[in-house]
C-alpha cells in the first residue's frame, strides 16, 4: 500500500472510532481502538515505537515514542486535546524526519468533529496535497 492508501483507511478508522466513543477520552484510549480497527481492516500496527537520535555519536533508543506507525510507512500522532497548536505538528514532523517517514498524521480525538481534528504532514512526499508550514 502506498502512504496515501495508508492515509485513507486510516482517516476512515479514525472518523469511525470518533463517531462510536465520541470526544473526551484519554488519548491511550483512543490509541488502543484505532490500533484494533486497523489491524481489523487488515492493516499492520505498532503501538508506541521508539523513535532513535543520535546525540554526540550515541544512539539513544528511548527519546521518543511514536503513538502508532502503520504498515512502517505513516506515524500517527494522536492527541485528545480542545484545540491542535503548532508544537503538535513539529513533534511529528521530528519523528518522520527521525525515522525517515514521508507521511504522517495528527490525529485530534478531542474535536468535535473528527475531520476538523485531522492534521496531514508530509515530508518529502509529492502527493498534490498542500503542505503544513510550522513558521519559524
Amino acid at each position: 500500500m502506498t502512504e496515501n492508501q495508508i492515509s485513507k483507511e486510516v482517516v476512515d478508522a479514525a472518523v469511525k472510532v470518533h463517531t462510536e466513543l465520541g470526544p473526551g477520552l484519554l488519548e491511550s484510549v483512543y490509541e488502543v481502538v484505532l490500533a484494533k480497527e486497523l489491524e481489523l481492516r487488515g492493516l499492520k500496527v505498532q503501538r508506541q515505537v521508539p523513535v532513535p537520535i543520535i546525540y554526540r555519536g550515541v544512539k539513544l533508543d528511548e527519546a521518543f515514542r511514536a503513538d502508532l506507525v502503520v504498515e512502517g510507512k505513516v506515524i500517527l500522532e494522536l492527541k485528545s486535546v480542545e484545540a491542535l497548536s503548532r508544537v503538535h505538528y513539529k513533534q511529528l514532523f521530528t519523528y518522520m524526519k527521525l525515522r525517515g517517514a514521508r507521511l504522517g498524521l495528527v490525529l485530534n480525538f478531542g474535536a468535535d468533529l473528527m475531520k476538523q481534528g485531522i492534521k496531514r504532514i508530509v515530508n518529502g512526499l509529492d502527493d498534490g496535497h498542500p503542505r503544513v508550514f510550522f513558521g519559524k
